[in-house]
Order: structure tokens, then C-alpha cells, then sequence
């Protein structure tokens, strides 16, 4: 079965117009869920909303969405009002400027869905828009209406298909300076440094993440299995907690020794080849 659909529209650049669909591309159906039950029924329980002030239960045609202005007064709104709230980014994403994708900092990217041509007669316009963008290794800017917000989002091509990630807007990121800026600028010891290059260089691997595994679902899994046996819930052994290492040169030996490497030797011969360059440079230089 298809996913659905989490927008539909168009996608415009310049003159040229095609229908698209954009579909999660994470999906939560196969993580552990739990419903909140009775604890003396067993039956499930569902939330209503009920008066704050009277403590009565609402019913649906009781509610109504309210904006709290600055006079601390509720502003009444329509659902159907809020529906007709329309701008051109709930229907079409103007791809409004291009720029290299490696250009956006990580911190302003967010969610990320797959665009899709959204019929036949769309996906000659689609593949052009998309090899034109791939042939130029560019990304689109445009924006979008999406669960009643507008976002900037940066579109770039993917396979026979495209990729949307909605972006950040800047007043709602936190810049590094502003949690980085306590941490104190340390002059590190060179030596030090290249047995933790050393350590790095050994636990090199390719990314895969088919071998990425969530152990605290396996957990949960175990937990209900053992449960459903009629077993007690089992007890994991809590693993011991990290302290700060006193000796960080002998804690860099031992990592660099269980990680297969020979020590500081390796160590001592890489940073006098990084040091030695530019005097035996100026040896040359004097001998010329």
C-alpha cells in the first residue's frame, strides 16, 4: 500500500508548472507504541477536553480555536476560517532562487520528504525541472504551506525522484556562538592529538546505516515478550557510567593499544614528520 500524500500541489520554475506529491520519507508504523489503558478495566481511555472553569465535558460542536490577544481576551476562530486562509505557497512552490546545497548549514535543516511527480501529464515537466537542477549539481529554494505554517524548503534532485527538506527560520535557531561561546580556547599537545588522529584513522568506515540498531527498542521487546509469557519484566545490568579521564595521554594509549594500534611510537613519527617538514625545508634552503 502507497503512503499518503502529506501535500499536493505544483511545482513552478519560471513558466513551467507540474503536479507533485510530497510523502514522508520517515515512517514510525513498526516502533513499539502503547496506548494508555484503565488499570482496573483494562479497557483503553481516550482524552476530552473539558472547562476550566466549570470542569464540564465538551462536545465537538463546543469547540472552537481562540487567539489570546495582549489584553489577555480570546480572539474566536473558525475552523472553516482558518481553511480559507490561502496564499499562493498552499498550492504551488516557486522555486524562487538556487544555490549549492552544501551551502546550508546543517543547523537549518529539518524535515525531509519526497517529491514525486503527481500524474502522467506532470512527469516530463518533473524530470526536466530535476535533471536541469542535477546537470548544474544546484538545489531550489521555494516555499511551502505545510500543517498551517508556511517554510522555506531547499528541493534538490534524487534519484528519479526529488528531495524537499523544510529549513529552519533564522529566529528560531540558536547560533553556536551563543552556547559555544563559555568554552575556553585550549592549546592541545601535539602528540596528544595525533594518537587521537591514529584512534580515528583505525575506526574509519563507510557510512551504512542498515547496521545502525536501536537497542532500547530491542529492550521494549524483550520487556513485552516476557510480559506476554507471564515472566517477570527482565532486569538489564545498569552499564557503568563514564567519568572524566584523569591521564589523557595514557587513556589515548590504551584506546589507540585496544583498537589494535602500537602506541606512541606511531604517534612520536607522525608528529615529527608533521613538525620536521618545514626544517628540513630550511636545512635545504641553507645548503643551496
Amino acid at each position: 500500500m502507497a503512503p499518503r500524500p502529506a501535500w499536493r500541489g505544483y511545482l513552478k520554475l519560471s513558466l513551467v508548472t507540474c503536479a507533485i506529491e510530497l510523502t514522508n520519507v520517515v515512517t514510525h508504523a513498526e516502533k513499539v507504541s502503547f496506548r494508555i489503558l484503565n488499570r482496573q478495566t483494562g479497557n483503553t481511555v481516550k482524552r476530552i477536553y473539558v472547562d476550566a472553569e466549570t470542569g464540564k465535558p465538551l462536545g465537538d460542536d463546543d469547540e472552537i480555536k481562540g487567539y489570546e490577544d495582549d489584553n489577555g481576551e480570546f480572539i474566536h476562530i473558525e475552523e472553516d476560517e482558518i481553511e480559507a486562509v490561502q496564499i499562493e505557497s498552499s498550492h504551488t512552490m516557486g522555486l524562487d532562487g538556487f544555490v549549492d546545497k552544501s551551502s546550508i548549514e546543517q543547523i537549518y535543516l529539518d524535515t525531509p520528504y519526497y517529491v514525486t511527480p503527481a500524474d502522467k501529464v506532470s512527469q516530463e515537466a518533473f524530470a526536466v525541472i530535476r535533471d536541469a537542477m542535477a546537470g548544474k549539481k544546484m538545489a531550489g529554494l521555494a516555499r511551502i504551506v505545510l500543517y498551517r505554517r508556511e517554510r522555506p524548503v531547499v528541493i534538490e534532485p534524487l534519484g528519479k525522484g526529488m528531495l524537499l527538506t523544510t529549513l529552519r527560520y533564522d529566529n528560531t535557531v540558536r547560533q553556536p556562538d551563543t552556547v559555544f561561546g563559555d568554552i575556553e580556547a585550549v592549546k592541545t599537545d601535539q602528540e596528544m592529538t595525533d594518537l587521537a588522529e591514529l584512534i580515528i584513522d583505525k575506526k574509519k568506515a563507510k557510512f551504512d546505516p542498515s547496521k545502525f540498531e536501536d537497542k532500547y527498542e530491542d529492550a521494549l521487546l524483550e520487556l513485552i515478550r516476557a510480559k506476554k509469557a507471564g515472566r517477570k519484566a527482565p532486569k538489564a545490568k545498569a552499564p557503568p557510567k563514564p567519568s572524566n579521564v584523569v591521564n589523557l595521554f595514557d587513556a589515548l594509549k590504551k584506546s589507540l593499544s585496544s583498537e589494535g594500534g602500537s602506541g606512541t611510537g606511531r604517534a612520536k613519527t607522525a608528529a615529527k614528520t608533521k613538525r620536521g617538514k618545514p626544517k628540513e625545508a630550511a636545512t635545504k634552503r641553507k645548503s643551496a
